[in-house]
This record gives C-alpha cells, structure tokens and sequence, in this order.
C-alpha cells in the first residue's frame, strides 16, 4: 500500500494573500511516520515533500456550507 498525504485548503485562506493554503489532514500507508513541523503549507511545498518520500497527495474537496456544522447519526 502507498502512503498518502490527505491536504484540504484551510478555511481562512485568502487567495490574494502570500501564505501557505493547504494543511494536512491525515496520513494512511507504511511511511505514516513521517512528521510535520509546520500546520500550513504551501502546495510547493507538499509536492516536494510528496516526491522526496515517494507518497501520493490527496486534496480533499471542500464541504457544502450547508453541511458545516451538521452531524450525520
């Protein structure tokens, strides 16, 4: 199995402004111990990580905003 790096795009993340979008949300696979010392990060950044360890980065689609806040049961 192939470790992935599962990203989204943080929430308050604007487009015009010069920091880092995407934040790491999970990471499955037999190198799941590699370890972050930052919580953003550019995509750039999460290429070169991705292509160093030899992982597949996953972005995860954004959620409806009707679907914030709401539990399934």
């Amino acid at each position: 199995m192939k470790t992935k790096i599962y990203i989204r795009e943080r929430n308050k993340s604007e487009p015009e402004k010069q920091e880092p979008r995407f934040r790491i949300v999970a990471i499955t696979g037999p190198r799941s111990e590699i370890k972050f010392d930052a919580s953003h990060f550019r995509m750039k950044e999460l290429e070169t990580i991705v292509a160093d360890v030899g992982a597949e980065l996953v972005l995860l689609e954004p959620m409806e905003d009707c679907e914030h806040g709401h539990h399934r049961h």
